[in-house]
């Protein structure tokens, strides 16, 4: 497990966010288990209180699912993991969009860069746009 900490942000939402983009990837997939809080604590040289926050609000928004002293699993709601894939696919339009019209770049030339972009990385389809 690799996460590559920003000192920006705080550490436990940077963990609920790479176990959000791995589920939303199928990386971790519904009902897999996840590491023990000691675990990913270890793992990833952080404070257990910290892996344990970030455990505790990823069971609140239905991320994972603890049943007594079994171990952590990913939800199993099919549902629940398509709203994350969209919230960040949302999320990151949101944050791309924003920067664009910070630029001042005009719609058909990002259209014309997306697009390009795109084709580099293999996408076939090409983007309509009005």
């Amino acid at each position: 497990m690799a996460i590559h900490f920003d000192k920006r942000e705080a550490v436990y939402i940077q963990v609920i966010r790479y176990f959000k983009e791995q589920i939303a990837i199928g990386e971790l997939k519904s009902g897999q288990e996840i590491p023990s809080r000691r675990e990913l604590a270890q793992q990833l040289k952080i404070n257990p209180n910290t892996v344990q926050r970030a455990y505790k609000e990823m069971e609140e928004e239905g991320l994972i699912y603890t049943d007594g002293n079994k171990p952590s699993i990913v939800t199993e709601e099919t549902k629940r993991i398509k709203e994350i894939r969209e919230t960040l696919i949302t999320e990151a339009i949101d944050q791309f969009v924003d920067r664009i019209t910070s630029l001042q770049i005009p719609k058909e030339q990002v259209f014309e860069l997306v697009q390009l972009k795109l084709n580099e990385l293999g996408g076939e389809e090409e983007v309509k746009h009005d």
